[in-house]
């Protein structure tokens, strides 16, 4: 017991003594190229500007936050954070891959780092022109992404020496989906790298056996006109919305691409493996608030899911300058909180953090492609423990 509460005072220390409020700034100039959010508003970002030898150096995150997949989710989201920037925070707080402090952050602390806000329930994939006079919704993510990162262009990025486009759970799969599109907006000189913390989502059966996720990403899909923007030796083989799931266009990517993830992503077994719609009894209630509640038949089923997780990775896996952080915890992100990011309590595979890897990739000081053994052998997991009255999905 003595030993938990060494542990939770470590991580509150940590998180007070690092973090740091960075301003938000809009895009204002996106509006008339209607590169703008759900609601229509401009796109918007927070940015802490680099320093001395990272001054040229860029690391542009996405902000996660799910999806929507039709005209009534994305107006639940229009009149909120996710779906307009005259909701957003005024400033956040920045640590973990934000750190500007090397004993924090010892690779990135002194780039310029940013965080782009997610307003568009696409991950950054959507292009619809028309705007129903109804719902006064607009799908334009994609517009969204390049008149971003123009704008980091023309304030400086266009000097870049390295540029890494980032981003965590939804913003994870931006990285993925929009890794190339980035590259080709950077200039030619450009060391460009790709980063995605949870945001390798598989196609899986739930736990009823329906293919929920499978059906809402191509709600998604559909609803937002992304599939023009997708990977087109992708689409040009399947149906555009499996082309939402990174492993069936990982292998096409060209740009090198690093993943951060756990088997057990605690978003993907709440909302792939267990969903409310396939649990109408609540038996994974439990379950997915604390691994630890979990039956043996539920831990069965989990263990199953992380095997067809690491099957969907094996594109990754067999592709050139990629690397992988596999680790077995009950997670989702762990590259935004320090905790998780670099510390001397952080989840570690093969004796080096989740920022201690990514670092060595991104230099080339060594390459770092390791998978966790099964839950529950790793004792440096941060499993995530949820509030028994959230009934949110994500």
């Amino acid at each position: 017991m003595n030993g938990i509460i060494l542990l939770i005072c470590m991580v509150i220390i940590v998180g007070r003594g690092e973090s740091f409020f960075v301003d938000i700034t809009y895009v204002e100039s996106a509006v008339a190229k209607g590169a703008v959010c759900l609601d229509g508003s401009a796109p918007a970002y927070h940015f802490d500007k680099g320093s001395g030898a990272g001054i040229n150096n860029w690391l542009v995150h996405i902000e996660g936050g799910g999806w929507c997949n039709n005209a009534t989710t994305c107006l639940a989201r229009r009149n909120g954070r996710l779906g307009s920037s005259k909701q957003m925070a005024k400033q956040i707080a920045f640590s973990g891959i934000f750190s500007n402090k090397p004993q924090f952050n010892p690779d990135f602390y002194n780039w310029n780092r940013l965080k782009v806000r997610y307003c568009d329930g696409a991950s950054f994939t959507g292009d619809v022109e028309a705007v129903d006079p109804a719902t006064k919704l607009y799908y334009r993510g994609a517009r969204v992404f390049v008149a971003v990162i123009e704008d980091l262009l023309a304030k400086g990025m266009k000097n870049a020496e390295n540029a890494i486009l980032s981003g965590c759970s939804a913003g994870g799969l931006t990285s993925i989906l929009n890794c190339d599109r980035f590259k080709s907006l950077l200039p030619i000189s450009t060391n460009v790298k790709c980063f995605a913390d949870a945001g390798f989502f598989i196609n899986a059966k739930d736990v009823s056996g329906a293919q929920h996720i499978e059906e809402f990403y191509n709600d998604v899909v559909t609803t937002h006109g992304s599939a023009k923007h997708l990977d087109q030796s992708c689409t040009s083989k399947m149906k555009p919305s499996l082309c939402f799931f990174p492993e069936n266009m990982v292998q096409a990517i060209q740009t090198p691409i690093f993943v951060v993830n756990a088997a057990y992503d605690s978003w993907q077994i709440k909302n792939i493996l267990a969903p409310g719609v396939a649990d109408p009894h609540g038996l994974w209630h439990n379950c997915k608030t604390d691994i630890k509640k979990c039956s043996t038949t539920q831990l069965q089923t989990m263990q199953e899911y992380r095997l067809e997780f690491l099957k969907a990775l094996s594109g990754l896996v067999s592709a050139k300058s990629k690397g992988y952080f596999i680790n077995s915890c009950y997670a989702h992100c762990q590259t935004e909180t320090q905790e998780t990011w670099s510390t001397s309590i952080s989840p570690m595979l093969n004796n080096k953090t989740i920022a201690k890897a990514v670092g060595d990739w991104f230099y080339e000081r060594s390459p770092f492609e390791k998978i966790d053994c099964p839950y529950p052998c790793d004792k440096t997991c941060h499993n995530r423990i949820f509030d028994p009255q959230d009934n949110s999905l994500a």
